[in-house]
């Protein structure tokens, strides 16, 4: 099988940044913590503030799968 992966992304609202960067510590620490998950990359944009760089590299698509369902059940992904 072949590795997954996703680059993109994420445009948060301005008034949910600062929740959005205290969440982001514990979902890159989890994220990278789950089996299969090769970089995990989110950044904030230095010129928008409010943009969010992802890149993600999963050995497979049933890893990336395992982490969208974890995400799904998350506070992140509230």
């Amino acid at each position: 099988m072949s590795k997954t992966i996703l680059k993109g992304h994420i445009e948060v609202p301005e008034n949910e940044l600062s929740v959005v960067i205290e969440a982001l510590q514990n979902h890159k620490a989890l994220t990278r913590a789950e089996p299969g998950c090769l970089v995990f990359s989110v950044e904030q944009d230095a010129n928008q503030p409010t943009r969010f760089i992802v890149y993600e590299e999963f050995v497979d698509k049933a890893a990336f799968d395992h982490h969208q369902a974890r995400v799904a059940d998350s506070d992140w992904g509230e």
